[in-house]
């Protein structure tokens, strides 16, 4: 959904970010039809070092019992079909199958990818409790949850995560998640923080996406979008300099400095990328200069994520 991507380059990223002091990787067996969890297996065992992996579930490309999500190239040619899938004995498949791609006997943090209403939440959150009382998983978090599906998750039991966009360019979660996580002591962890690579600063208007980047179609990506970015960058470099880091690294930091947050989630194409992306980490963003940050950076007008039933 990227343009495609290296697999020696991708194990390089995982490598070199573990050496820079990352010690969590996140993935998802609807990336790449599982390729994704298997690289992930391979470079932590190349690599020997301890991490912990998160991991998601609720997406199929080989059950099709639920709604279509999206269809997607397969690694190894053609395209498949994802579908919504949170019945209790498809999850318990889903980890078991995790468990076997990754190469462990535990998985550290295990999400429901997407909620489905269509499929009881009370129902697959109890299952994945089973799990984790049997030892396969450690701990139980969601991605892309709204607040309606947060309560319900939160009488369940068990959620210590959510997972959610958040970004000097998307600020969605600033109104209802991120408070919503502080009341409740839940972890927020935040992807895309670097806007899909818009604040990296090397995404131009002129720039062509290929036809299997979904960025291409997503109309904060138009070309007069983009310029804006650029302008908001070009305001914000001083400070970057100031501190010696790159426009990449501010915006990370930015949303490591976000009250609440827990981790950002940056994605790395090599390890050169994986390199520089762990730098953020070393930077403490005063909050005056958080808020003054802020204010240089429009908001996006985001595709908006389906949204499968109604709860």
């Amino acid at each position: 959904m990227w343009g495609g991507s290296d697999e020696a380059d991708a194990v390089a990223a995982i490598r070199a970010s573990l050496d820079a002091g990352i010690n969590w990787i996140d993935t998802a067996p609807a990336y790449g039809c599982g390729r994704s969890e298997e690289i992930v297996g391979r470079a932590l065992r190349e690599h020997g070092g301890d991490a912990l992996i998160a991991t998601k579930c609720g997406l199929r490309w080989d059950r099709a019992d639920g709604e279509l999500r999206f269809d997607v190239a397969r690694p190894e040619g053609g395209r498949v079909r994802i579908h919504y899938n949170l019945r209790p004995d498809s999850l318990r498949e889903e980890c078991e199958a995790s468990l076997r791609r990754l190469g462990v006997e535990r998985i550290d943090l295990y999400q429901i990818h997407w909620p489905y209403a269509p499929h009881p939440l009370e129902d697959a959150l109890g299952e994945l409790l089973r799990l984790r009382e049997e030892g396969k998983l450690r701990a139980l978090g969601v991605s892309n949850f709204g607040i309606d599906d947060l309560d319900v998750a939160r009488r369940v039991g068990g959620i210590v995560s959510v997972q959610t966009p958040y970004s000097l360019l998307d600020r969605r979660a600033e109104p209802e998640i991120l408070p919503w996580c502080r009341r409740h002591g839940i972890g927020v962890l935040a992807y895309s923080p670097l806007g899909r690579g818009l604040l990296a600063g090397r995404i131009r208007p002129e720039t062509v996406f290929p036809e299997s980047d979904h960025r291409g179609a997503n109309p904060a990506f138009r070309p007069a979008q983009r310029q804006r970015v650029l302008a908001a960058l070009a305001r914000a470099r001083p400070r970057a300099e100031r501190l010696g880091v790159s426009l990449g690294n501010l915006a990370v930091a930015w949303v490591l400095a976000g009250d609440g947050v827990t981790a950002a989630l940056v994605g790395a194409r090599d390890a050169a990328q994986a390199e520089q992306n762990a730098r953020a980490a070393d930077i403490r963003l005063p909050q005056a200069e958080r808020r003054a940050l802020g204010e240089l950076f429009p908001e996006l007008p985001w595709a908006a994520p389906p949204s499968p039933g109604k709860r």
